[in-house]
């Protein structure tokens, strides 16, 4: 069962939004191997605008996510790709359907 999440919104620097699209796009790959992440979604929100939604059954399955590979290189590629620090916002999951 999903309870908690996080938001992260991205605002791509001038010029890297094909870059920043590549990034979360090579990101599948690494919450695949993510247990606690039950969803992961990189989302484009407008031409320079993208963000990452994903879910977890705990805060203990979030931490885990936000310690792990996809949040390193996230922070590591910060300050080339993105116009501001990313904003990573928990979110309580109030309700979800979710393949089964």
């Amino acid at each position: 069962m999903v309870k908690t999440a996080l938001f992260v919104r991205l605002e791509a620097a001038p010029g890297k939004e094909q870059e920043v699209e590549a990034f979360l796009l090579s990101g599948l790959p690494l919450v695949e191997a993510e247990p606690a992440t039950i969803a992961w979604f990189g989302l484009r929100l407008g031409p320079s605008t993208f963000g990452i939604f994903d879910a977890f059954p705990d805060d203990a399955g979030r931490q885990a996510h936000l310690a792990g590979k996809v949040a390193e290189a996230l922070m590591a590629k910060a300050a080339d790709l993105f116009a501001n620090p990313p904003e990573i916002v928990n979110v309580e999951v109030l309700a979800a359907k979710l393949p089964g």
